[in-house]
């Protein structure tokens, strides 16, 4: 068996897809289709970069995984994402010697803290605790199923806000929007986090690459935005992600805030609200919309049952703070 690196032309990204989709059996959850699991882990950022390793015996991948770096800010960190064992490779110690591999690339890169996530229970979770990791954040996943939703009750929770407008779009920003959305992103500093990660630094150039990426990940997505009215100012921020090929029917939350001066007006739910009625009038295969929040995320939590999200499963974020870094 030997290991070696992915590029993201290589074929060998086939078989760690491969890997992820089958070592990830159990997950009732959406998988990342082959072209967004394809840009996460082998396409370099302004603000990351990324490297992926597969274990290849007799000609096939028995397993690999994937490393982030952050650039801009937290640059004694890295990601994990994915750690994959093929189910009948393992039991042989492949996925112990990929965990090593990762943790000496740490150290080449200068890192000293590794963080992943798994679901709270099952095989990964087991072999976090087992190599020495421990519990940083305890994330759920909630869903909200469109087919079963009492849309007149949605319709009814929509908040009025003074003072206040929307705007909206789908697929990538445009470039003019990119300042603002910077300034809205550095609102996501706010949330519940490993507390030995800093402030994330949100550049225009770095959201540039996010939003021209978006396409190269085979999604496309339905954002919409709060301006205060008497100034123009951006004040809050949500998207939901979806396959651009329309493949599944799910539906992913992604990042939703509110600035602080401008909270105590009901825009968390009033965006929410705002984008879901929108996309499910303009996405109708859509069935599901997935979401993920830290469970001492209490306002955020409070908004998504009001919306009639209902527990999906629990995740624990994992450190590793390596003393040999």
């Amino acid at each position: 068996m030997r290991l070696q690196p992915v590029d993201l032309d290589d074929q060998l990204i086939l078989g760690l897809h491969d890997a992820y989709v089958a070592g990830s059996a159990d997950d009732p959850g959406p998988k990342l289709s082959l072209a967004h699991f394809r840009h996460a882990v082998c396409t370099d950022a302004p603000g990351e970069r990324n490297e992926a390793w597969v274990a290849v015996e007799e000609g096939e991948v028995a397993g690999g995984y994937a490393l982030s770096f952050p650039q801009l800010d937290n640059t004694h960190m890295g990601w994990i994402f994915p750690l994959s064992v093929r189910p009948e490779r393992r039991g042989h110690g492949l996925g112990s010697r990929l965990f090593e591999h990762a943790l000496d690339r740490m150290r080449a890169h200068g890192r000293r803290l590794l963080l992943t996530e798994t679901p709270v229970t099952g095989v990964g979770s087991r072999f976090a605790r087992a190599h020495g990791m421990t519990v940083s954040l305890v994330e759920a996943r909630r869903t909200l199923d469109l087919r079963r939703a009492d849309w007149a009750a949605l319709e009814r929770l929509l908040p009025r806000v003074e003072g206040y407008s929307l705007e909206r779009w789908t697929g990538p920003a445009d470039p003019a929007l990119l300042p603002d959305l910077a300034t809205l992103m550095g609102g996501m500093n706010d949330a519940p986090r490993d507390a030995d990660l800093e402030d994330a630094h949100f550049t225009t150039e770095r959201l540039r690459a996010r939003e021209q990426d978006i396409p190269l990940t085979g999604r496309t997505c339905y954002t919409t935005i709060a301006r205060r009215d008497q100034d123009g100012a951006p004040a809050g921020y949500t998207r939901v992600y979806l396959e651009a090929d329309r493949s599944d029917g799910w539906g992913s939350q992604a990042d939703t805030m509110v600035l602080s001066e401008h909270r105590g007006h009901r825009l968390g739910l009033l965006l929410k609200l705002s984008n879901l009625l929108w996309l499910r009038e303009s996405e109708p295969h859509l069935e599901r919309i997935i979401t993920w929040n830290a469970t001492s995320n209490g306002p955020m939590l409070a908004i998504n049952e009001a919306m009639g999200f209902e527990l999906f499963d629990e995740w624990n974020e994992w450190r590793l703070e390596d003393k040999r870094a």
